[in-house]
C-alpha cells in the first residue's frame, strides 16, 4: 500500500501482546501488513514481525523499563515526521499500547499535531502471565477485581503507597505488578504491612515466550525466591488468594523446585 500525503495523516498503536505472535488480534495484524514505517518496541517479539511486508522499513526505539531507552520525544516527533510524510506509520508496543505503554501520551501528542490516531488492543502481560500459571485474576469464591499497577514511577513523581495496595488487596483483589522486580523489597516490605506473608505471590518472567520462566512462592518469599531462581526482567508480579484458591501454588511449586 502505497502513502498517500494527500490523505489525513494516520498513525497506528498497536499491541502485539506479550509475545507469542499466535495471541496477535486479526486487527493487529492487518494494521502490521498494512504498515510502510513500524516503530518496535523491545519488548516485541521478533515472531510478530513476520507479518510484515518486505518493503516496509523497521525502526527498532528500544523501549525497556529499567532499561537505557530510546527518549520517548524523539520517537513521538519520528511518528510524526513520518505520518506528515504520507507514510503507514504502525507504533508496534508489547502488550497494550494504553497498559502502561505510554500510548496515552503518543495519542495525545499526534492528535495535538492533526494526526488521527488508531489504537489496536493487545493482550497485555498481566493476564498472559496469570494464564500462563493456568489462574485467572478474578474469581467469585477469591478475588472480585483486579489491580494492574507499575513498578517503575515516574522519576519525579510521587512514590506508591504499596501498604494501601496491599489493604484494598486485603479486600480481596488481586494485584498485578508490572516493573516491579528492581522494587521488590520495597513492594515486599510496604505489603508485608497489610498482607500476611503467607499470601501466595508469583513470578511470571517473559511470559507466554519460548524462553517463559516463572516460579510461584509467597510473599514472604519474594526476595529468596528471585534469587534463587534468577528470575528478573521483563516479569510480572501477581499477588493473592486466587494463586492458592485454584491450586496453582503447589502445582508450580513442585515445577519450580
Amino acid at each position: 500500500m502505497n502513502a498517500r500525503p494527500e490523505t489525513t495523516p494516520k498513525v497506528w498503536l498497536v499491541g502485539a501482546g506479550p509475545g507469542d505472535p499466535e495471541l496477535l488480534t486479526l486487527k493487529a495484524v492487518r494494521a502490521i501488513r498494512g504498515a510502510t514505517v513500524l516503530l518496535v518496541d523491545d519488548l516485541v517479539a521478533g515472531g510478530v514481525l513476520k507479518y510484515a511486508r518486505k518493503s516496509a522499513r523497521i525502526v527498532h526505539v528500544g523501549k525497556r523499563g529499567g532499561c537505557r531507552s530510546t527518549p520517548q520525544a524523539f520517537i513521538e516527533q519520528l511518528m510524526l515526521r513520518e505520518a506528515l510524510a504520507g507514510e503507514r506509520v504502525v507504533r508496534l508496543k508489547g502488550g497494550d499500547p494504553f497498559v502502561f505503554g505510554r500510548g496515552g501520551e503518543e495519542a495525545e501528542t499526534l492528535r495535538a499535531h492533526g494526526v488521527e490516531v488508531e489504537v489496536v488492543n493487545g493482550i497485555t502481560a498481566g493476564l498472559a502471565a496469570a494464564t500462563a500459571l493456568g489462574a485467572p485474576l478474578t474469581h467469585r469464591e477469591h478475588a472480585h477485581g483486579v489491580m494492574f499497577v507499575t513498578g517503575h514511577a515516574k522519576e519525579d513523581g510521587p512514590a506508591l503507597d504499596w501498604a494501601v495496595l496491599g489493604a484494598a488487596a486485603a479486600q480481596g483483589l488481586t494485584l498485578v505488578v508490572y516493573m516491579g522486580v528492581a522494587q521488590a523489597a520495597t513492594l515486599q516490605a510496604g505489603l508485608r504491612r497489610a498482607l500476611p506473608g503467607c499470601t501466595p505471590l508469583a513470578i511470571v518472567q517473559s511470559a507466554s515466550r519460548p524462553e517463559q520462566r516463572h516460579a510461584v512462592t509467597t510473599l514472604g518469599g519474594l526476595l529468596d525466591t528471585l534469587a534463587r531462581e534468577r528470575l528478573g526482567s521483563p516479569a510480572v508480579l501477581i499477588v493473592g488468594e486466587v494463586l492458592r484458591g485454584l491450586g496453582a501454588l503447589n502445582a508450580v511449586q513442585r515445577t519450580a523446585a
